[in-house]
């Protein structure tokens, strides 16, 4: 808690100083990359790999496109979280994609795969999900849409590695209850609805387990056939 409180004191700080930038600039946002990531860094790291707040999600190595929809969705209220809602609220579009392209073009090596308290009848439900479904309630494997190797795929499915286990699962609580959503066909609300308390719980055990794949880059747009009517275009 004490982590969380300290790195949105610094992004508010930052912020603080991007105001009185901006007044000094007839309001122009900073024309560097280096700027334009500074208030992202305190909570996802200096090139995006994450921090040691589990609430605090890797960006770096995900498509460009995922990652410029989630900032629009932020300044545009579709995700709701106030630190990032307030950061974003007047940067235009392509500041935003400059930076969505900058944190997809970084490759830091994921963190250790992370320790669970849950057993292994647990992990193995978990692991049955990931890479298999299942089929009679008719949840698909998540590996069916974000890549064999959970690395997602081009231009707007996310990996699933390097989260920690409370991320993807409050994640995946806020698609269960439409807290977070996509534009139709809203395929992970229609998969997420399906699962209960005790998948998610297995599924974010098991993903936080997974080591790192040799190659961490997104698979190539078209790579595989995705499930019912989903696109790969960002969400």
């Amino acid at each position: 808690m004490f982590a969380r409180a300290a790195a949105f004191a610094v992004v508010i700080i930052t912020l603080a100083a991007f105001d009185g930038a901006a007044a000094q600039t007839a309001n122009q946002p900073p024309d560097t990359m280096a700027a334009r990531v500074e208030a992202c860094t305190p909570c996802h790291g200096n090139k995006g790999e994450g921090t040691s707040d589990v609430y605090f999600p890797r960006l770096a190595g995900k498509p460009a496109g995922y990652l410029y929809n989630q900032l629009l969705a932020f300044r545009n209220g579709r995700r709701k979280y106030p630190p990032m809602n307030y950061l974003l609220e007047f940067l235009p579009d392509p500041y935003l994609q400059a930076m969505a392209e900058y944190f997809a073009e970084q490759r830091p090596p994921l963190p250790p795969a992370g320790a669970t308290d849950v057993g292994q009848q647990v992990l193995r439900h978990g692991q049955d999900l990931v890479t298999r479904g299942d089929p009679l309630r008719q949840i698909p494997a998540c590996g069916s849409c974000h890549g064999p190797a959970l690395t997602g795929m081009e231009p707007g499915i996310p990996g699933l590695l390097g989260l920690r286990s409370n991320y993807i699962s409050a994640q995946l609580g806020g698609w269960r209850y439409g807290t977070r959503t996509a534009k139709s066909p809203d395929c992970m609300q229609m998969v997420a609805a399906r699962l209960t308390e005790e998948d998610v719980t297995a599924v974010a055990a098991y993903l936080a387990t997974r080591l790192a794949p040799v190659n961490l880059a997104p698979s190539p747009k078209g790579t595989y056939v995705l499930p019912f009517a989903c696109g790969s275009e960002p969400e």
